[in-house]
Parts: C-alpha cells; structure tokens; sequence
C-alpha cells in the first residue's frame, strides 16, 4: 500500500492505492489544516501497512513537516513530495515545470488517466478547480504532426499546454466584503438581473467564474479545432456549477456542437498521486 496526500491552501486529502491491483480508497480523509491531529486515528484503522508515501503540498512547510512527523513516528516513513517535472506518467509539461504549483500539475496527470476512458479522439480537456484559487487549465492529446513528434521516444500520449489562475468563489466574496464598507459576504444562485445586493455578488461572482470558463473554452475551441471537454473540481464548484453548465450548453447550441455537461472529477490530484504511485521509480 502506498499513501496518497494532497495538501491544499485550505484542506488536506489522504487516500490510498494498492500498486498491484490499482485498488483505491473508497472516500479520502478529509481534514481542515488545524486538525492533523486526527490522522493518527485513520492511520490506525488501515487495513495495511504502508510501505511508502507520495503527496503534494501547497501550503506552508509546517503542514507537511507535521504530517511527516506522524508518519515517521508510526512507521518509519518519510513522505516524497513531488514537484513540477517536464514529463511525467505520459504527460508532457509545456509550463515552466519550476514555478508550477505542484498540485495543478499533478491534477494533470490524474486528467490525463480520465482523458483515456473518454471517446474524445482528438479533443483537448479542461480542468477546472474551484478551491480558495480557480485555476482553469488544459490537456491536450498529442497527435502525428512533426511538432508533436519532436520528442518520439519520451512515452509522452498528452501535453499540458497551461491555464489561467485567479481567486476562487470564497476569495471574492471575503475580500468584497472586506475591501467594501457596506457589502456583505453573499452566497446563492445565480440571477440574470439581480434585484437586491445579495443576489447581485453572488450572481456577479458566478457569472466571472463561468464567464472565465467560458472563455477559456472558446480560446481551445479556436485554438485545436476541436471544442474542449471539461471537468470540474473544488469545494466552490456548487455555487458555480448551475451558470457555468447553463453558459456552456448555450454557447454548444449556438455553434451546432454536441452537449457535453461539465463532469465532476472529486480528487484529481489524488487521481494523479496515484497514477505516479504506478511508475516503477516511485
């Protein structure tokens, strides 16, 4: 057994996955950041002992140092903290792998496992990960051209040609409230044409965050040829999920192209560990 962790900026995820049979956990541990404490108890309740551990971690080298610390006192393992890296488990990194956040490139590698199950031949695909920031970012299949072919031998099936960064649901709706003397902190759905201040943030919130979305989607669709297919993740997607989906089926129908509802993927940077957790050198 190998642990899988994902520190974020607000929410730690552990999960685990047996190499051999690709078995996984059936629901992460979820913790907030003050409360480590309590993975020693999850700890105890593992079926097996693991033999080594892989994380991802965005957050301050506290949080980490706090979880290597159990882990050493249980087991006398240290975890390894993977970072930005040209190419990894088929993908090929077109960011610069140095100022990356570790956590979006390694959500790439869990998108890339999901890009094959789907039937989207040469279509690219987008993440989007509503957490304390949004990030919308893109995948895209390598094909025959002699640009894609640069590089023939490095195993490569995808490369991951970047994305957009900027606050989250949660970061606009605090810092409106703080920049602000007299707006309030509002969350609820989506309006056309708000009628008090209430409706109005939070349908302006997520009309910038599925405008965003939207955005990012046509820029692929003029880019590749091929529209984008979309993935969701982040504890802010429910209050965007209803006029991102809307926004997106319209602009489909518009241009004649197929409905392709924006589909929940729950870990994928955990997806990702695991998929690293498979190589041979990990």
């Amino acid at each position: 057994m190998k642990l899988l962790i994902d520190i974020g900026n607000t929410r730690i995820k552990v999960g685990w996955l047996e190499p051999g049979s690709g078995r996984r956990e059936h629901q992460p541990l979820t913790l907030e950041h003050n409360a480590v404490g309590q993975f020693p108890a999850w700890l105890a309740q593992l079926n097996e002992r693991p033999g080594a551990v892989l994380g991802v971690s965005v957050a301050r080298p506290e949080l980490s140092a706090a979880l290597d610390a159990i882990l050493t006192q249980h087991y006398g393992l240290a975890s390894r903290w993977v970072q930005g890296q040209p190419l990894a488990a088929g993908v090929r990194n077109a960011y610069r792998h140095e100022q990356l956040g570790t956590d979006r490139w390694v959500s790439m590698l869990g998108l890339a496992q999901h890009a094959l199950k789907q039937d989207g031949g040469d279509s690219p695909l987008m993440l989007a990960s509503f957490g304390t920031a949004t990030t919308l970012d893109t995948l895209r299949p390598l094909n025959d051209s002699a640009a894609d072919q640069a590089h023939p031998n490095d195993g490569a099936r995808f490369v991951f040609e970047g994305g957009l960064i900027f606050p989250g649901p949660a970061l606009m709706r605090t810092s409106l409230a703080a920049g602000t003397a007299r707006l309030p902190e509002a969350d609820g759905p989506a309006h056309a044409y708000p009628v008090d201040t209430q409706q109005a943030i939070s349908s302006g919130i997520a009309a910038a965050q599925a405008g965003a979305l939207l955005r990012q989607w046509r820029e692929g669709l003029e880019r590749y040829g091929h529209a984008p297919i979309v993935f969701s993740s982040g504890g802010g997607w429910p209050g965007v999920q209803d006029e991102a989906q809307r926004l997106l089926a319209r602009a489909q129908a518009d241009l004649h192209l197929p409905l392709r509802p924006i589909q929940w993927l729950a870990t994928p940077v955990l997806d990702g560990l695991a998929r690293l957790a498979q190589e041979p050198d990990q």
